[in-house]
């Protein structure tokens, strides 16, 4: 939209004057219709700019901003990348997966190795440099100290969310962290079984079938988790002992959702962790597997973490607007103010019997 031209410069005060005082009146009324036609230019010239501005001001005065950032952000949504933890693979997800693709996210869900912290955050980078545009990225479990060791350095990765998750600092284990605080039996429910892979060699760690119910997913139907047990992933035993890497949630914003009743990793852990990180936290009565049995809080708060991160509102863009309308209301009442000064002065040289 052009902006109107602004209205002729009046005559400075002093020079006007001064001209005023070497004509004679009878040529002053020659001059005061000029002076009219400049009044009423420029008050034509201040209602049009009045009604440019009301014009978009009332038609964006109709627009209702959603709630959701994820609707109101400008460009497209995050691919969120869900990564499981030890003793399961990434079907742990399918609930979540649903309901975020429902939402319109495109989501991955990786397979985790479990061999080793930084060889399984190093795999996880690789699927993160495969992606793009921006990512919202959630570890549960074990998943949670490898999405940790990933997405540092990584400015593609807006939002990370720990859902019952390890979040280590650098320089710590995982085994020692788990020491910090008592309410886990994962501990005693371990069961060691020697592997090799032709290079290596050490121990993998499983739950116990027997249980695997109590410890890992208490609140799941008794049958489901025997099916669980039986497929279970296992966890090489060296990634408790390995010294995390840098820690991406130093410089990434975080989410955390605290299971209440985990017997895998104690809540009062999870709670030291969030609150060490800053996060935004959700504390949610579920076992371990929150994102099975609490599905719809895990992804309101994924989608939360997606929002609060994600660039500017569209309706940003009105700001824009909102300074062009401030300089066209400002040229209005200028051009009022100048309009009727002039008209002033123009009735005054006409004289008292003008």
């Amino acid at each position: 939209m052009a902006v109107p031209p602004a209205p002729a410069a009046a005559p400075r005060p002093g020079r006007r004057i001064s001209r005023i005082s070497r004509i004679s009146r009878i040529s002053q009324p020659a001059r005061i219709p000029n002076l009219a036609r400049v009044s009423c230019l420029t008050l034509a010239l201040a209602a049009t700019a009045a009604g440019t501005a009301a014009a978009p001001a009332a038609a964006s005065a109709s627009v209702s901003v959603s709630p959701s950032g994820e609707e109101r952000a400008g460009g497209p949504k995050p691919t969120v990348v869900l990564v499981h933890g030890a003793f399961a693979d990434a079907s742990g997800w399918s609930e979540v997966v649903e309901r975020l693709r429902h939402h319109g996210y495109r989501v991955v869900a990786p397979p985790n190795p479990l061999r080793g912290l930084s060889s399984d955050s190093a795999s996880l980078a690789g699927v993160l440099r495969g992606i793009e545009g921006p990512v919202v990225l959630a570890g549960h479990s074990y998943g949670g100290a490898v999405i940790t060791g990933a997405a540092a350095g990584n400015p593609a990765v807006k939002a990370l969310v720990y859902v019952s998750a390890f979040m280590p600092d650098e320089g710590e284990t995982l085994g020692a962290l788990s020491a910090k605080f008592t309410g886990s039996a994962l501990q005693p429910a371990l069961r060691p079984v020697p592997y090799t892979d032709g290079t290596t060699s050490g121990s993998d760690l499983y739950i116990r079938n027997d249980r695997f119910h109590s410890v890992f997913a208490a609140d799941l139907a008794a049958g489901q988790t025997r099916v669980m047990a039986a497929g279970q992933r296992p966890i090489a035993a060296r990634a408790f002992e390995e010294k995390a890497g840098p820690a991406a949630w130093r410089t990434i914003p975080s989410w955390f959702v605290v299971a209440k009743n985990d017997r895998a990793i104690a809540p009062d852990l999870e709670r030291f962790e969030a609150e060490r990180a800053g996060s935004h936290t959700v504390e949610v009565d579920s076992s371990h597997v929150a994102m099975m049995s609490r599905p719809d809080d895990v992804t309101e708060v994924i989608r939360r973490a997606a929002s609060d991160t994600a660039g500017p509102p569209v309706l940003a863009a009105t700001g824009a607007r909102t300074e062009a309308l401030a300089a066209l209301g400002a040229l209005a009442g200028a051009a009022l103010l100048t309009g009727a000064a002039l008209l002033r002065a123009g009735r005054g040289r006409r004289g008292p019997g003008a």
